[in-house]
């Protein structure tokens, strides 16, 4: 090759990777930072004029490195047990929570106390709206985007029988919660669906983007085309999982986006299943809703889904039968483990209460 070709090549070749160096410099800082803080720190314990020695590591024997390793394993499975059994007394707690009675408290003007931020009811057959509170303020939503990501899955008509690989571009890197879908799991198209309806899958409903014609940044365009074909001007979507702060909406577009996916009977189906056995690499594991009230007799949810960040709260929203008629509900950024749990039981009583003029009820603005 003339030298002037392989200069040429070699400043294209440099410019190319420049950009991915400074990210991976960007990267790598507080690493190198903290390196230096903790090398300054064992030079400062070193004798003034003396050179720290390192001592060579011991050499394990095959039967200590065989004791090490069943030591992890022992310790690894403890933990998993303890994980579960911290699981099952949490969905015990909320499960109590969701059957017991709470108090209903009613305001001068006869208008039920919500300890939520923000909340959205109305009569989805009339489109009455009962209750607003902020009902224009836009807000994060969490995982409430999973109804927008569980209804472009279903248009782009994509098989739902597909196979499915949870990969480590879906593991969470921007909140470090955690899953029970390991990466290299694989499961149908179908099953992500319902796990991330059912149980808030968030690895799943990144691999439902992931997998979409033209990828995630495809997904989400379309996520925001269909927000905005839906009348839900205050609406934002930056990821299909909901753990962006970025995605956002108001009460009143959210219970746009509750009669929008109400249409679906795969989404009415999956988001209101109690609870599903998937076998995952040769075992079986047991699924839980993440919104008790579906399993409560006094209940009748065609529709649900739960959300929370930080920076949301706890949000809930459900399409429920109450009076034969079918209620939109939205409670937004809760601030206790069950006060969305509560909210929507004093709505119900104050529902009830409201049975003999429910189909006529007028606007009631909270504030």
């Amino acid at each position: 090759m003339k030298p002037r070709v392989l200069q040429a090549a070699l400043l294209g070749l440099a410019l190319a990777v420049a950009p991915m160096a400074d990210a991976a410099v960007a990267a790598a800082a507080p690493e190198a930072t903290a390196r230096t803080a903790q090398s300054g720190a064992v030079k400062k314990q070193a004798a003034p004029g003396k050179v720290a020695a390192a001592k060579p590591a011991a050499k394990k024997s095959p039967a200590g490195k065989k004791a090490t390793t069943t030591k992890t394993r022992l310790a690894a499975k403890k933990s998993a047990a303890s994980s579960r059994l911290a699981s099952r007394a949490a969905r015990k707690k909320a499960a109590a929570a969701a059957d017991q009675p709470v108090e209903l408290v009613l305001d001068a003007r006869g208008l039920p106390v919500l300890s939520s931020a923000a909340f959205y009811v109305a009569n989805q057959q009339t489109g009455k709206v009962l209750l607003a509170k902020n009902p224009d303020r836009a807000l994060p939503i969490a995982s409430i985007t999973k109804l927008m990501t569980a209804m472009v899955v279903l248009e782009s008509k994509a098989s739902l029988s597909e196979q499915l690989t949870i990969s480590a571009e879906d593991v969470d890197t921007l909140k470090g919660s955690g899953s029970r879908l390991s990466v290299g799991t694989t499961l149908s198209r179908e099953a992500m669906l319902q796990l991330a309806l059912m149980s808030s899958e968030n690895r799943a409903a990144s691999a439902l983007a992931r997998y979409y014609p033209g990828g995630r940044d495809a997904f989400v365009v379309a996520m925001n085309i269909k927000a905005m074909l839906a009348g839900m001007s205050d609406t934002r979507f930056y990821d299909s999982t909901g753990l962006s702060p970025g995605n956002v909406s108001s009460p009143r577009d959210l219970g746009r986006l509750v009669t929008a996916s109400a249409r679906y009977p795969l989404i009415r189906e999956f988001s209101t299943t109690a609870e599903r056995d998937v076998d995952i690499n040769g075992r079986s594991m047991r699924f839980h809703n993440t919104n008790k009230l579906v399993s409560s007799p006094d209940w009748e949810i065609s529709l649900s889904k739960t959300g929370y960040i930080s920076e949301a709260g706890r949000c809930l929203v459900m399409q429920a039968w109450m009076q034969r008629q079918p209620m939109v509900i939205v409670l937004m950024d809760s601030t206790g483990r069950y006060t969305r749990l509560a909210d929507a039981q004093r709505v119900r009583q104050w529902l009830e209460l409201q049975a003999p003029h429910l189909a006529g009820a007028s606007l009631r603005d909270q504030g």
